[in-house]
């Protein structure tokens, strides 16, 4: 079906409001916050919301709404400005779905490793490939967070070791783990679709009994692992630093990410001092932190 969208400038202080207004009060199917400077960012946990000094809110509704009615609304809320900048724009009517997994194409990490879409034919049958349909939970490898991480496992002596995947998501870099020799992963996830989809990917690959799932909460205590991959983002990376070094043996290695580079030099000193670190990995202004525990 055919879609209309509204976009309207907000700051951080109020766009949360001006979104639950668009969806409560005038009929938004659903709304969508976006840093009007472009500044990447991952998904909050949960009871957060991430917002940025200078946002757009997106509120999109089914073609035949009254953006008449819309406008109105807004134009008489104490939330928004006399003269607040919006724009309204028609969608064109695609099959969303199929159009994403038209565009998601087999991609190569490191020398071995291959990440490939569950519906298409993996290009090199004899290599390390990784069948993934990421479902409702983030992580295709496309982001440059996920790309470096992969590169830095397609690079591990992971055979016979057991490793830990924090934030698990589409179960891509736990897979990739087990697929690439590892004896066992663990992974963990804040939240419940990540794991569902990390299950299914892993039956999809034949390796589900080798990978155990957990919410945080559901974890064994004192869990330990040859090797650690936390690909998050910098804000629980500093907080959770204590718990994810612990989950680290001594010996073992340990690569963190969903880091911006000019957060790298900040997010690693909470690392140094248990972990000896090697030069930070930097892509596309995103970095990767690993090092190995003293």
């Amino acid at each position: 079906m055919p879609w209309i969208q509204i976009k309207l400038n907000a700051t951080a202080e109020n766009a949360e409001a001006i979104g639950d207004m668009l969806m409560e009060e005038t009929g938004a199917l659903s709304v969508t916050f976006l840093d009007a400077q472009d500044t990447p960012v991952f998904e909050p946990l949960p009871g957060e919301t991430r917002l940025w000094g200078d946002t757009d809110v997106i509120g999109l509704y089914d073609a035949e709404a009254d953006m008449e009615f819309v406008l109105t609304m807004l134009n008489n809320s104490p939330l928004i400005a006399d003269d607040f900048a919006h724009k309204i724009e028609q969608l064109e009517d695609k099959d969303w779905e199929r159009e994403w997994m038209e565009n998601f194409h087999p991609m190569r990490f490191g020398r071995r490793l291959w990440i490939c879409p569950s519906w298409r034919e993996a290009p090199e049958p004899d290599a390390v490939n990784v069948l993934l349909d990421p479902g409702l939970a983030f992580g295709t490898g496309t982001h440059p967070t996920t790309s470096l991480c992969l590169e830095w496992l397609d690079g591990q002596d992971l055979t016979g070791k057991t490793v830990i995947d924090f934030g698990c998501g589409s179960g891509i870099l736990a897979i990739a783990a087990l697929k690439l020799g590892a004896k066992k992963v663990i992974g963990i996830d804040i939240d419940p679709q990540a794991i569902l989809a990390s299950r299914d990917n892993a039956e999809r690959n034949g390796v589900s009994e080798q990978l155990e799932l957990f919410l945080p909460q559901d974890q064994p205590e004192g869990i330990q692992a040859d090797v650690v991959v936390a690909n998050i983002l910098a804000g629980p990376l500093r907080e959770l630093s204590p718990v994810i070094k612990s989950l680290v043996k001594d010996g073992g290695d340990l690569a963190i990410s969903g880091v911006l580079e000019t957060q790298a030099e900040d997010v690693a000193t909470y690392y140094s001092d248990e972990i000896a670190l090697d030069p930070v990995a930097v892509r596309e202004d995103w970095c990767r932190i690993s090092g190995r525990k003293a």
